[in-house]
Parts: structure tokens; sequence; C-alpha cells
């Protein structure tokens, strides 16, 4: 019986770990495969650790899995009224004749039909005939009405009340609160403006993204550069078209992390610490402050064999919380999406379910003897 039990506490010691069930791998265990090499000869991986020294070649390198949309910077724009093809005109006439060509006796004034400024820019005029009203504003196409109805009655003045149309409307089509179609009440409508009157955007969105599209071009910008740079309160043009949809970005969160899933994006840029702080911080009792890894895949293309890309498709990045250079450099290193934080077990917790393990062998032969 006792050599049973001597077989068995050697097991326990030379197994250690494997006879208590772990949450996650020694640093040491998920960076020993490096030392295989794949069908070319190159290790299954990179190792990078980051610090102060290497910070600025990591910033560097390729983005990956960002959708890089341009954006229109905001170029100021009189705010008047311009009449353009589509728009509709309500002309009314005034005349004090009594017996005039275009006031019936007894009458004072007459309204014309409302008429469609065509695509020419032009509109029709009885007596005077087509009168190119497009690129005018109201007061101005008013001014030019009249001085020629002057010549059919010397003392007409003339009422002119303008209608955009369709083709001075954008739309926005969803991620706000009253989605539709807006008209633009002057040149000098901003993004901003319409996003307002359409409700304000969706609070339920994450990280919130603005589109524009215009013709056949697609721009964006986030919600939060967008209020905070005034830059970027583009005009609009009639016919764009706003939507407004949540950051798609994640990044992936396993081992003695405090929790395991997948997190979108908070926010445009997100640090390893503050990726940290999204998981839940670490686990007290198991976690490897020394041992947080930030696994990332690369596309071939961007490898390189020198120091201006990564030398490997597959990387890990270690950070060691431990020390101040560490921590400081964690919150200046960049998460990009599709990221694997991964936190190692601790030594310690591995020690501790050897000895576990030990103590329950140990009880176990006191009550056989």
């Amino acid at each position: 019986m006792g050599r049973f039990i001597a077989a068995v506490l050697c097991c326990a010691i030379l197994t250690g770990c494997s006879l208590v069930p772990r949450g996650a791998g020694l640093q040491s265990e998920v960076l020993s495969a490096r030392a295989e090499a794949d069908d070319q000869g190159r290790p299954e991986f990179a190792i990078e650790v980051v610090t102060r020294d290497n910070l600025a070649v990591f910033a560097d390198w390729p983005t990956i899995n960002t959708q890089h949309l341009g954006w229109i910077s905001r170029v100021d724009q009189p705010n008047n009224r311009i009449i353009a093809p589509g728009d509709t005109l309500a002309i009314t006439i005034w005349s004090t004749e009594d017996n005039g060509l275009l006031i019936a006796p007894g009458e004072r004034s007459v309204t014309l039909p409302e008429q469609r400024v065509s695509s020419s820019g032009r509109v029709f005029l009885p007596y005077v005939g087509e009168q190119r009203v497009s690129g005018m504003s109201p007061e101005r196409a008013r001014a030019v009405i009249e001085e020629e109805y002057l010549d059919v009655s010397p003392s007409v003045q003339v009422l002119l009340n303008l209608s955009e149309g369709r083709a001075r409307a954008v739309s926005v089509v969803s991620g706000v609160n009253s989605p539709g179609s807006y008209t633009l009440a002057d040149n000098d409508v901003t993004i901003l403006q319409v996003l307002s009157d359409a409700g304000g955007i969706d609070a339920s969105l994450t990280n919130p993204q603005v589109r524009l599209q215009r013709g056949g071009d697609l721009y964006g910008v986030s919600a939060d550069r967008l209020l905070n740079r005034p830059s970027l309160n583009t005009t609009l043009r009639g016919g764009d078209t706003i939507f407004v949809e949540a950051d798609d970005r994640s990044f992936l969160s396993l081992g003695a992390a405090g929790t395991e899933a997948i997190h979108p994006f908070p926010q445009d840029w997100v640090t390893a610490l503050e990726a940290l702080s999204i998981i839940g911080g670490v686990a007290e009792t198991r976690a490897d402050a020394q041992g947080i890894l930030i696994l990332r895949r690369y596309p071939a293309e961007t490898v390189t064999q020198g120091r201006d890309g990564p030398d490997h498709p597959r990387t890990v990045f270690t950070l060691d919380l431990t020390t101040a250079d560490g921590l400081f450099s964690a919150d200046q290193f960049e998460i990009q999406p599709g990221d694997l934080v991964y936190v190692s077990e601790s030594p310690l917790t591995a020690a501790g379910s050897i000895f576990a393990a030990l103590g329950s062998v140990l009880g176990l032969a006191a009550r056989i003897n």
C-alpha cells in the first residue's frame, strides 16, 4: 500500500496542474509553440514586448480590420436661399390700374398658378414669356420679374414665395429618432443641424458612426469626432443621404480575465489598459500580471523584413503590468479590431493546484492507513 501511495504522490508532483483544471494557460505554455516552424521554416508566430522604447514602432505598423473612410471638411457657404431646378414659385402680381392686362376689373392682385422651375432653370410668365430664375435668390428673382412686368403695367408690384423641391432635400435613413426627408432651408445647412432636426442620434448605438453618401462616394466619421471638431461639421447638398450605425469593431478577451466575451469598441481608440478595464480587469486570484498577451493576425501583404511593419502574420504582443514602464506602455498601446486579449494564469495558481492535489492525496492516504 505504501508503494501505491508513493507512486500517486510522484504522479501528482510530475503532472502538477493537470490534476486540477485551470481556466487559462501559463504564459510560458502559450508562447512555447513559437519554437515550432511552419512549412516555410518560420516560427509559428512572432513575439513583441511592448515597452516605451518600441511604442512608436508599433504605432507606425498597419491598422487592420478597419474601414478607412474619408470625410468632407466644412466650407462656409452664404446662408441665403438660392432658386434651383425643381423648386416651386408662387407669384402674386399687384397693380393699381383699373383696366390692366393682368388684373381683372375691380381686383388689385392676381396670383399666378404655381410653377416648377424647369431643368433649364426657367419659369413661364404671362405676357412676358420664359424667364431664367435659377441661381438667383428669391429677392433677386422677384426684382427681375417685377422689372419685366413694368413694360406691361407701369404700377405693378410682385410678391414671390419659394418652396424648395426634392432636389434640395436630404434623406436621413437610420440611426436617428425621426428618419425621413429634410429640406435644406438655405445653402449653409450642416449635417449636425439635420441630425438635430431628425431627433438626434439613437442613444442605444455603441460609438455611433455617421455616414454620408453623396453620389457614388461614401464618407464616414464617428459622432464623437463630429461633435468635438467644428471643422468636420460639413455643409450638405441636395440629394445627400445620411445614416448612422453602431461601430461594428470588436475585440475578444479570454483566459484569467474578468470576463471572457466579445467586446465592442466603445470609442474610436481603445488602449490595452482601457481594454483590460472594459473586460473587468484580471482575476485577482488567478491572473499573471506579467503575462498579458495581445494576439493579432496581420494580412500577409503587410508583413515586412524590417521594422516598418510586422515580420510575421501572427504576432503576440506581451505586456508586464507589474512595472511602471509596462503600465504606461499599456496605456498607449492601441488595441485593433479582432485582437485577442489573453490573460495568462499565474504560476502561483499552478503551484497552489499542486499543493491542493498533494493535500487531497495525503488525506486519502491517511484514510486508507
